[in-house]
């Protein structure tokens, strides 16, 4: 099958001797070299290969124009010592369930799409899901240029240094209307379907989701000849805080995750003046996030008290609960089940994706294919090549059934 030798050609691009993960972060070397590599697989096929106006990579077989095209694909970008198959797995299998339905003769009543979309993770911007929340307009052009990375760089000279003129970014709906369904294939990012022995299953929804930044202000003093009843520590009140988080996640099923930190003066012999904590939180449904994130709030706010620190909170995220398109989510569930008895898993998920971004723009739905460990966002993230396999098979079955009707 085509996916082996794609996968071999695409894996060493961006990849970490010192870690084993990927840094394909957007617009550098190693996403040009991934799209360079899209271009090849597209041309190879005699597929009509465009980039759109906010860099997003397509390519066509049939006429796009009719309105009525079925689509697939991902990403290619990384989080930083990222794996292998967090969005490249979806883009290989698109090229693969089409080499598949070549292979079949099967007859495509609509034209088939394969996308590569671009700067999902947010790794360098900070802000996942760039390029299709500009083609959906969720994403303002004003805001998109002021997005820089760690070294000052704005989105904008990213963009012109990699060739692309930024002065063509925002919404797209014109292409968006060239759509009848999107699905993208997705490696999962959870257990789910290790533990109920299903190969592939289908999404039902992505959690709500948010980041919130916790800012605890104390005093700064030496580390050494200050007594411990005369201090105040933020870094006391923030450790309380992450374990609070624990217990009021576990509590409403819910996760809980403070993830990153940034500390000052950072100083080893010095009582910190600031503790700055970011939590990510996710629940199946708001009513569990809006819980969960309370009750860590009102503990920091206890614990800083108790500490004589000073707190502030601030949202800085949030995506409310994405459900994919019921129809077409029972649509993928005929066909994956047609003239068998399986019952395909429906499955939700807290992590978000680009399918979940268009959502509120066009139909879309989302496969996954097994992840044995469960892990993600890790050089330890895999799948095996079976599961592979068949998340390719289940694809062309899809894209079949809704490009016939």
């Amino acid at each position: 099958m085509s996916f082996h030798s794609m996968w071999a050609e695409l894996l060493p691009i961006g990849r970490s001797s010192a870690s084993g993960g990927y840094r394909r972060f957007a617009w550098t070397g190693a996403d040009l070299d991934c799209r360079a590599w899209f271009e090849e697989q597209a041309e190879s096929r005699g597929l009509a290969c465009e980039t759109d106006r906010n860099g997003n990579q397509w390519a066509w077989l049939g006429d796009p124009a009719r309105g009525d095209a079925v689509v697939t694909g991902s990403h290619l970008d990384s989080v930083p010592d990222g794996g292998a198959y967090d969005g490249p797995l979806g883009v290989v299998s698109a090229f693969a369930a089409l080499d598949e339905l070549r292979d079949r003769g099967a007859d495509l009543a609509k034209p088939l799409g394969i996308v590569n979309f671009g700067d999902e993770e947010g790794a360098r911007f900070g802000l996942a899901c760039v390029g299709s929340r500009l083609t959906a307009g969720q994403l303002t052009v004003a805001a998109a240029h002021r997005l820089t990375d760690a070294d000052g760089t704005s989105l904008p000279r990213a963009m012109e240094a990699a060739g692309h003129d930024p002065e063509t970014i925002g919404p797209d709906p014109e292409r968006l209307a060239r759509i009848g369904a999107f699905v993208e294939l997705h490696v999962e990012q959870g257990r789910a379907l290790d533990l109920s022995g299903d190969r592939v299953g289908i999404a039902s929804a992505i959690w709500p989701h948010g980041r919130w930044r916790f800012d605890f202000a104390g005093e700064a003093n030496h580390a050494g000849t200050t007594r411990l009843a005369d201090r105040r520590d933020p870094m006391l009140p923030y450790a309380e805080t992450v374990l609070a988080a624990r217990r009021e996640a576990e509590l409403a099923s819910a996760v809980a995750t403070f993830g990153k930190i940034a500390v000052e003066p950072n100083g080893v012999n010095a009582i910190p003046s600031l503790v700055r904590g970011w939590l990510d939180s996710r629940a199946e449904d708001q009513e569990r996030l809006d819980t969960v994130v309370a009750g860590i709030e009102k503990a920091a706010a206890q614990y800083a008290a108790a500490h004589g620190v000073d707190l502030s909170v601030v949202r800085e995220s949030f995506t409310p609960v994405v459900e994919f398109d019921h129809a077409l989510r029972d649509e993928l569930a005929r066909i994956l089940g047609k003239d068998t008895e399986l019952t395909v898993p429906v499955l939700g998920t807290g992590a978000g994706h680009d399918a979940g971004i268009l959502s509120g723009s066009i139909p879309t739905a989302m496969l996954f294919v097994r992840n044995p460990t469960g892990v993600s966002h890790s050089p330890a993230e895999s799948a095996t090549e079976d599961d592979c396999v068949a998340g390719v098979l289940a694809l062309a079955d899809v894209l079949e059934g809704l490009a016939r009707r």
